[in-house]
């Protein structure tokens, strides 16, 4: 039986799947367009883990939904069903930069400088109103068939001004990809975006993050204690990179700075 939702979205196939759920192909049957659809799936949550992960994904649309920039994701639509929202989004047609790395392995150094450029404009029109993405990795990074680079799934960003919804003690994010201020605890911030930025250029220039390891907790280890190896293929990028990913934030490369060389 065919699956809509919203009474006007009609499921057509599964796109791919995250922690946090599956995103589909859907058509549109009111504007006539094919769409992406986020759904949010919860396994094994109590009611209030449940209430928080609902509050969290209506965040992410209108986190999302507030930005105007051509490499920052189109939300277009949020429904509620089933308990749970589902956020109607542009349908990009491209490849994550993940997909990219695993297929082809590191990239030009040139290539990867105008991707960091094109994250890094969108991070600053995000900053400018008070939103953080704090999840920016090479799987949120899509690199369209149009030649856009777009950021995408702001499913944990949060707005400065808003009050944490994580639980206490809890991390949202991944770790490979975490700064160190994050991992210990504390507030994300601007700053915490840059060092993912720059986690994310070393896997793109490198083939893999920076902290990579066998397990999570030996990841949240390396990252919390080691010193990053200096990328081998980064040629000009390397300043860049290595700046980013100072462990202290007040002294983490500026991200006017970064764009500049860039």
């Amino acid at each position: 039986m065919e699956r809509q939702v919203g009474n006007r979205y009609r499921l057509i196939e599964p796109l791919g799947e995250g922690g946090m759920g599956v995103v589909w192909r859907a058509y549109d049957q009111l504007l006539d367009r094919t769409v992406a659809i986020k759904e949010v799936r919860y396994t094994g949550v109590g009611e209030a883990q449940r209430a928080n992960l609902n509050r969290r994904t209506i965040r992410e649309a209108r986190a999302a939904g507030r930005l105007d920039h051509p490499s920052v994701i189109v939300i277009h639509d949020v429904v509620e069903e089933e308990g749970r929202p589902w956020i109607v989004m542009q349908l990009v047609r491209s490849r994550s930069l993940a997909e990219v790395i695993r297929e082809r392995g590191p990239l030009p150094v040139e290539q990867a400088a105008v991707i960091g450029g094109r994250v890094l404009d969108a991070l600053l029109a995000a900053h400018a109103t008070g939103v953080l993405h704090r999840d920016v990795k090479p799987e949120n990074v899509l690199l369209a068939d149009d030649g856009r680079v777009v950021l995408t799934d702001f499913g944990i960003a949060s707005l400065e001004a808003e009050a944490g919804l994580t639980a206490t003690g809890g991390l949202v994010g991944t770790p490979a990809y975490m700064p160190p201020e994050r991992l210990h605890g504390d507030p994300a911030r601007p700053e915490s975006d840059l060092w993912a930025l720059g986690a994310t250029l070393y896997a793109a220039v490198e083939g893999a993050p920076p902290y990579k390891r066998d397990s999570w907790a030996a990841t949240v280890a390396a990252v919390l204690r080691d010193e990053p190896e200096p990328p081998a293929r980064a040629g000009a990028l390397a300043p860049v990179i290595m700046g980013l990913l100072r462990r202290d934030p007040a002294a983490r490369m500026p991200a006017g700075e970064a764009a500049h060389l860039l």
